[in-house]
């Protein structure tokens, strides 16, 4: 698919179709781990520009079906770095999967955080999400040397990094 002509808007994390897609994922997270859902605290606010960008993919319908963003991190307990740009939130609906929209939001994001002067992009998945680690691995994502995020602690964990610089 051609997706040089996808309608991707810059939203606020709390947009009720940022809501909706953000429950959509939920469920898919439970239905993969058994846990509820991803437990790592959100707010709209972080997602907020200069410091980070929430988008969402719109098909020709008008109905959202992908979304991702990043927020910025830093040094501290969870283990991030100073210039860590996190990506959040990557999701695409399972009938639009397949098209390339999750490659085109990461691409966007990426260049973004570069341009917002973040130095490396940083993410957190589970190791029951093989094509989302499959995406990272191809998109030139590495596994990090050490654990960061919510859940650093978990066996089940897969934390991965790409140089923005």
């Amino acid at each position: 698919m051609d997706t040089r002509s996808l309608d991707i808007r810059p939203t606020s994390f709390d947009h009720p179709d940022a809501v909706l897609l953000n429950e959509r994922v939920q469920r898919e997270y439970d239905e993969r781990y058994e846990d509820g859902g991803d437990a790592t605290v959100i707010h709209p606010a972080h997602f907020a520009p200069p410091t980070g960008l929430f988008l969402l993919v719109y098909d020709v319908e008008g109905r959202p079906v992908a979304s991702g963003g990043w927020r910025t991190q830093r040094a501290g307990e969870e283990g991030y770095a100073d210039g860590d740009a996190e990506l959040k939130r990557m999701y695409v609906v399972p009938e639009a999967r397949g098209r390339g929209y999750a490659r085109k939001l990461l691409t966007l994001l990426e260049e973004d955080a570069r341009a917002a002067g973040r130095a490396r992009m940083v993410l957190e998945t589970g190791d029951r999400q093989p094509e989302a680690i499959a995406l990272y691995a191809s998109s030139g994502y590495a596994p990090a040397l050490r654990k960061f995020g919510h859940y650093r602690h978990y066996d089940a964990s897969r934390c991965y990094v790409k140089p923005l610089t």
